[in-house]
């Protein structure tokens, strides 16, 4: 089926972002809010036109909001599907049970997406483009499942099935306990000297960048998951405490850094992929109009793929250094190819 009509029940971040993404494919959307101010502005963003029958409706409210909307939302609209976007899924599974809708129409769902900014006006129809979209199909009717799938294609995500338990243990570790580490560390610079914060670096902002995240959504999906939470924060607690025994014996700091970066090397490449070895190809340019398009032409040219990129640049610094993540086979290609047609390029490293 072709999804024609999707109500949305949730103007925040979440919400409108499927609601853009959504209205760019030409579907029917119709944004609801509790918050008057927050479902204007969403329906001002996403400016469609619905038709009358709805397909699909998405609960895309905070965790605490589901529970409440189960029975009018199922009583209003009785031949839709249903889903939420919840970071939890084991707690609305269960308040699904409690009520009216028959847990057959309804699909828990997490999209792996977000941002430290919440509401509407942080809302972008790209927000899912590569991400994982986690859904658990056990019991659920096959036209719901379609039309979730219909959804999570047109967004650009892909669809991962993953029992609602297995879920929130993985989101416990990859998501939840990250937050709180962030918000941990946060809090050790509350009453810091201002002079010493104003030293901070990329390092430092990095790593407390999602400590800016919504304290009132952050406390429903940190207690609604407790349960997962608790042991990852215990064994984190033991390597802290192990660490503060060992701080002057060089070796144990070197093993803690160096287990640190075996854990970093795990997370999956772009778009959830299986991780890749890149090959990094430094190319420097010089600080004049058109020269990024050219470089992006030549690597056209010589057919390689890039993966990422980095640039360093300071204002006006007359060269700078372009970074480019390739294959090895690609990098070797790309460079043999701009040396013969008179660019900088340097030694490519692993």
């Amino acid at each position: 089926m072709t999804l024609s009509h999707v109500r949305i029940v949730g103007s925040g971040l979440i919400g409108t972002s499927i609601g853009l993404g959504l209205a760019l494919k030409g579907v029917g959307v119709t944004m609801v809010d509790s918050d008057g101010r927050a479902q204007s502005l969403a329906r001002d963003l996403v400016k469609s036109s619905p038709s009358a029958d709805i397909d699909l409706t998405i609960f895309a409210t905070p965790l605490g909001a589901v529970k409440s909307l189960l029975d009018g939302e199922f009583s209003a609209n009785p031949h839709s599907a249903f889903i939420d976007i919840g970071s939890v899924k084991s707690k609305v599974k269960v308040e699904v049970s409690t009520s009216s809708m028959p847990l057959n129409r309804f699909l828990p769902t997490h999209p792996m997406a977000g941002r430290e900014m919440g509401g509407a006006e942080s809302a972008r129809a790209d927000l899912f483009q590569g991400r994982a979209w986690i859904v658990d199909s056990q019991g659920v009717d096959s036209d719901v499942i379609a039309r979730a799938s219909e959804l999570i294609e047109f967004l650009g995500a892909h669809k991962v099935d993953l029992d609602s338990s297995e879920h929130d243990k993985a989101v416990a570790l990859i998501s939840h306990l990250p937050q709180l580490v962030s918000s941990l560390l946060a809090k050790q610079l509350d009453g810091g000297e201002a002079g010493w914060l104003e030293l901070a670096g990329a390092g430092l902002r990095d790593t407390t960048r999602i400590a800016a995240s919504d304290a009132k959504l952050w406390r429903e999906i940190i207690t609604a998951n407790s349960q997962a939470i608790k042991p990852l924060l215990e064994k984190l607690q033991s390597d802290v405490g192990a660490l503060i025994g060992s701080l002057d014996d060089e070796s144990s700091v070197a093993q803690v850094i160096e287990e640190g970066q075996r854990g970093r090397a795990r997370i999956p490449g772009k778009h959830g992929g299986k991780a890749r070895e890149y090959t990094y190809l430094p190319i420097v340019i010089e600080d004049k109009p058109g020269q990024l398009a050219a470089l992006f032409d030549e690597c056209a040219t010589a057919g390689v793929n890039v993966e990422d990129l980095s640039i360093e640049h300071s204002p006006g610094q007359f060269t700078g250094l372009i970074t480019l993540a390739l294959s090895q086979m690609d990098a070797e290609k790309l460079g043999d190819h701009l040396k013969a047609h008179g660019w900088s390029v340097h030694s490519p490293r692993r």
